[in-house]
């Protein structure tokens, strides 16, 4: 059996951060660096691939919202407020068109995530978009993967399955009759939205904290294991679109809504003490064990790269 992403991760790549001032390195949404004053240090990067990450028909614009977003979402789910970001660009070539569309997504994305872009790289080669994010948080406040305790509420953000949605939409595999729920589901794929205020929030109040951005199904099962517990997650409680239940058929919903990936949106962890923050939707509980479940059975699944 071929290994995983994550696989080649823990393999090849996990031991590389050790430092004195290092106290988080490769494994979880973001590193932690120390910093003077109590306050810590985020570092994460995602590099967006075309084909993989995006149609080759995509704007610049959103190539450019999307490639700030993903990257923004891993700072939201450590918790930290943003500081700033820098670029590497591969480009076929210096079309300048193209590089004015970007530089309007990639604005935009500054704006909305608080991110100013510091620096970076441009080079010649294939369409490859590299983001690289900062943030900080008080040290005994980081969001971590690994605090989940039995007994507590599984919780998240938002609404599952709208960008795996939108993608399908985008390449013809599903057909929307109503023009709003179409541009609906494509934004929610084209321009996801990082979600940082939530998860400043979240400091000192949730125990756990992973971003939805493989699928449900995968990222809880990060979440799972970085925390030593159980996840049982009750599929009648998912949260979704009125745009998500228009276009696709009942009986496709709970795979998009298990293994869709690309919603950006927060799974969390809340002791039974804490109120649900506002726009959050409890989907489960945390238990006794390993793994995670749905409705009772086993459950697997979500976007790998070397596994797809």
């Amino acid at each position: 059996m071929a290994p995983t992403e994550f696989d080649l991760i823990d393999q090849f790549f996990s031991g590389m951060g050790a430092s004195d001032h290092v106290l988080v390195g490769v494994g979880d949404d973001a590193a932690i660096i120390e910093m003077i004053d109590g306050w810590v240090l985020h570092v994460s990067t995602d590099t967006l691939t075309e084909g993989v990450h995006f149609l080759p028909d995509c704007s610049a614009s959103d190539i450019a919202y999307r490639a700030v977003m993903t990257a923004a979402s891993d700072l939201a789910a450590m918790g930290a407020a943003p500081r700033a970001m820098v670029l590497a660009l591969s480009l076929p070539e210096p079309d300048t068109a193209w590089l004015e569309a970007f530089c309007t997504g990639l604005r935009a994305a500054s704006a909305d995530a608080r991110l100013p872009l510091v620096g970076g790289d441009t080079t010649r080669g294939p369409l490859v978009i590299t983001v690289t994010v900062m943030g900080a948080t008080p040290a005994d406040q980081c969001l971590l993967r690994s605090g989940a305790a039995p007994g507590e509420r599984l919780c998240m953000s938002g609404t599952l399955g709208d960008a795996a949605a939108g993608l399908s939409l985008l390449r013809g595999e599903l057909v929307a009759t109503d023009p709003t729920d179409t541009a609906f589901l494509t934004a929610r794929f084209l321009r996801p939205t990082a979600r940082i205020p939530l998860g400043e929030s979240l400091r000192g109040v949730a125990t756990a904290a992973i971003d939805i951005s493989d699928g449900l199904i995968a990222d809880s099962t990060h979440l799972a294991k970085k925390s030593g517990v159980a996840l049982q997650i009750d599929h009648r409680l998912l949260p979704r679109s009125t745009a998500f239940s228009a276009v696709v058929e009942p009986s496709q919903q709970l795979a998009y809504l298990l293994t869709g990936g690309d919603d950006y949106e927060l799974l969390f962890t809340l002791p039974q003490s804490v109120q649900l923050p506002e726009g959050c939707t409890e989907i489960g509980r945390v238990m006794a064990g390993s793994g995670v479940s749905c409705d009772g059975m086993s459950a697997v699944g979500g976007y790998d790269h070397f596994g797809h």
